[in-house]
Formats: structure tokens, sequence, C-alpha cells
């Protein structure tokens, strides 16, 4: 979720690109094994990413031209931080630009791989004898490796990063920034984990990389996550992998073989597209006492967008027409949309409990209470007959959360909306608690 007033990348590009019809691209900045990077001499503070039809391994030790793969890799890349951003995970992505590039907000990256893994193989199994591969990670494990390929890439400790005094783009790497980098992989992770586990598919392990927005001078996910950045277990089966291990394992690279894994790489193309959809809708549906409640019912369905979910707004009283309150519930129970009521009266809330007793579906209650009975009020909405089950919640915010957690549980977008905000709170926090020690210091 973006926080109000703070404009995202997309929407500073989209000011800034009003009177430019087509991008100009400047001078090469960085070119890596699989990407180049390219000023944009219009559009000072951004980037143009361009993938690269080659594949790699060992740091570059195995490597080879495959046709397509930068298109490939480039719509994997968009689909996933798209994803992300509207998650609510800050990335440097800002919008894909042609079938092989995208354009990023320019960052100076900080030269540690964050790899997290839900199921030991590959690499750990070597630097850890005697785990056994398939070993279950929770939390999921977190690793950290500088990048240097002369040394093929060593792992670090966050000690290691701390002493190492980064400076990027004029932010010190400290305590706060491995902290947050640190709980913002794990974040990634989840999210990517529940919204892969939709297609069946176990995402094992990945790796990322975060820079310094150079114009913001915040930490940022940057670089690229494509089929390169992980692996993927089809019905947690590694014999059915999709990922750029299919490559490492190669014993011969022949034309056949290269094919086979380009089309592993077009299968997760085209899946990652499904990552942006969610099969299971659901709505919202407040039903107020009175209309003069409309403003506390509004809070309710504005909080509800932030997270996705419609929401409809009702007026009716189960004190004074308690048969039609039940004929609008019949309306929402009838269309197979799965639904939350959520009950706002005052005074004595006969709406919740009268919902509750007549349906299966949740109800919430969310009385707009006032200061002079607001006391006496909220037991209408807390004491309830037995085989009730509606909760009570006095913050229409809280309310709208209390629905996404329920949605959630079946929706990954919900969910992972709900996981950032929770990351990103963490992180204000973090960030609050460094500037109160900087000035008090």
């Amino acid at each position: 979720m973006r926080q109000c007033g703070v404009e995202t990348n997309i929407e500073l590009l989209d000011s800034k690109m009003e009177n430019i019809t087509e991008l100009k691209v400047g001078k090469k900045l960085n070119e890596g094994k699989t990407k180049e990077v390219y000023e944009l001499p219009e559009l000072p503070g951004y980037v143009l990413m361009q993938s690269k039809d080659q594949i790699t391994a060992g740091n570059a030790a195995r490597k080879d031209h495959m046709e397509g793969k930068a298109a490939i890799s480039n719509k994997t890349t968009s689909c996933v931080f798209k994803l992300l951003q509207e998650a609510g995970v800050k990335t440097a992505f800002v919008r894909k630009y042609s079938d092989t590039a995208f354009v990023a907000a320019q960052c100076e990256m900080i030269p540690i791989e964050w790899v997290c893994r839900r199921i030991a193989t590959g690499s750990f199994l070597k630097r850890h004898p005697g785990v056994k591969e398939g070993y279950k990670f929770y939390p999921p494990k977190r690793e950290m490796f500088f990048k240097d390929d002369a040394n093929n890439d060593p792992q670090w400790s966050a000690e290691q990063i701390l002493a190492a005094k980064f400076n990027c783009a004029g932010l010190l790497i400290g305590q706060t920034e491995v902290d947050i980098m640190s709980r913002s992989t794990v974040a990634i992770f989840e999210i990517l984990e529940k919204a892969w586990s939709t297609q069946d598919c176990t995402l094992v392990d990945m790796k990322i990389e975060f820079g310094v927005d150079v114009s913001k001078k915040e930490i940022v996910l940057a670089d690229v996550i494509d089929n390169d950045s992980w692996r993927l277990w089809p019905s947690g089966d590694r014999s059915q992998q999709k990922d750029k291990q299919t490559y490492r394992d190669l014993k011969e690279v022949t034309p056949e073989a290269m094919q086979m894994v380009k089309r592993n790489f077009e299968w997760v193309a085209a899946r990652v597209e499904l990552l942006l959809e969610s099969a299971h809708q659901g709505r919202v549906v407040v039903l107020m006492g009175s209309i003069s409640d409309l403003l506390h019912c509004e809070k309710i369905k504005k909080s509800c967008a932030n997270y996705g979910i419609p929401c409809e707004l009702r007026v009716t009283s189960a004190h004074k027409g308690p048969d039609e309150t039940l004929r609008i519930k019949s309306e929402y129970e009838g269309d197979g949309v799965p639904t939350v009521f959520v009950a706002v009266a005052g005074r004595s809330n006969g709406l919740g409990p009268v919902l509750s007793g007549n349906t299966a579906y949740p109800v919430v209650n969310c009385p707009p209470l006032t200061a002079d009975w607001g006391a006496q009020d909220v037991w209408s909405s807390l004491r309830m007959p037995s085989g009730l089950g509606c909760s009570t919640v006095l913050s229409p915010e809280a309310a709208a959360q209390f629905a996404a957690q329920i949605f959630g549980l079946s929706n990954h977008l919900v969910w992972s909306k709900l996981r950032s905000s929770t990351l990103n709170t963490w992180i204000s926090l973090k960030q609050a608690d460094k500037k109160l020690r900087e000035c008090s210091i």
C-alpha cells in the first residue's frame, strides 16, 4: 500500500515524461553478465535496464547465447516487480519500456546478494555437511554473499557488512540499513512464495539485491528478479524444476539442451503473469443503522480500497426494519461472492447480532462510539447471546484490516498487501528510532 501524499516512482516519471515521446538513451553506465544499464539524459534520476540474450552459470564460467532470453527475462522481472510494488514493497522498478528493457530509478547498488531459502538444497548443502536435502527452514533462512566474482562471492556475516562501512549514494550502510534489508528479504520471499503457491509451484530459494535510490536516498529492492534468481519446483518436485538450475545441471551444452532450457524459461514467464491475478475475489458490505454513520463507514470503504477489496455501503436498521435487514443480507448471500459484513450501529447495536444469528458469513461490529455514551453503548457489540460469533473492533481501519485478513487466507494479492504493510510499519519504526538516536547524540 502507498502512503497518502507520497509520490511513487511511476507518478514522478509520468510527470517528467509529459512532453517526451521517445526515450533518449545515453551512455552505458554499467554492464553485467545478463544486462546493461544506460543513462536517460532527459530523465535524470532514472536509467534503462536492458536485458541480454545471454545465460551464465558459475560466475560466467559457463556462458551461452540464448535467443529470446532478454525478452523472457524482462517479462518475468517486470511482472515480479509489478506484483511487489502493488503489494507495497519499495522497488527501483518504474515500468516496462520495451520487450527487452525497463525503466528504473537510478540506484547505487549495495554489493551484497541476499539469499532466502525455504528448502535446503544446492550450495547450502555443500557448506553445511550433514544437512539433508529437503530440510525446511521456519522461518526462511537468510544468507548474505559479498559480490566478488574473483573470489566466487564469499558468504559474509552481518558484522562483515557493518565493518565494510559501505557508503552508497551518501547513505552509510549501518545496523539500521542491514536490519531493513534482512527483514525485507524475508518479506519479499514470502510474498513471492505465496504467489507461486497459487500455481502449485514451490519457491525453494531466491537471491535479491538492494540499492540506494540516488534521488530519494533510501534503500529499495533493485536489479532484477527473473528465472536466474530463484529455484522453482512445480508440485514441490525437484525433478520438474523450471529455473536456471536446469542449465547449471547440463553435462553438455547442445542445441537440443538449450531449447529445453528455453522452454523452461518460457514456462515461467507465461505463469508469472498469472501471479498478478487472483481466482478468489471477495467484498465487504458495510451496513449502517443510520445515514448519520456515513463518515465512519466511508473510512472503512477507503481502507478496504487500500487492500484492493470492493466495499459497498447500505443503510438498514435491525431494530426498526429487521425484515429489510435480512432481505439485504440475502442479496449478498445469493450471488456466491465471499462476503464479510461489517455492522455499524451506535447506541444499541442490533445489526451485528441479527446478522450473525442469520448468516454463516463473517460479521464484524464496528460501532461509531461517542464520547458521552460510548462506554455504555459498546456492550451491545461485545456481549452477545450464545451461538453468535461476531467480533468487535472500534477503528474503521481495523475493521477493513480484519476483513482483509479473512480474504488473505485465499487471495494472495490481499495477503501480500498485509505482509508488506507489516514490513513497512516495522521499517518506519526502525528509521524513526535511528533518527531519534542521531538527534540525541
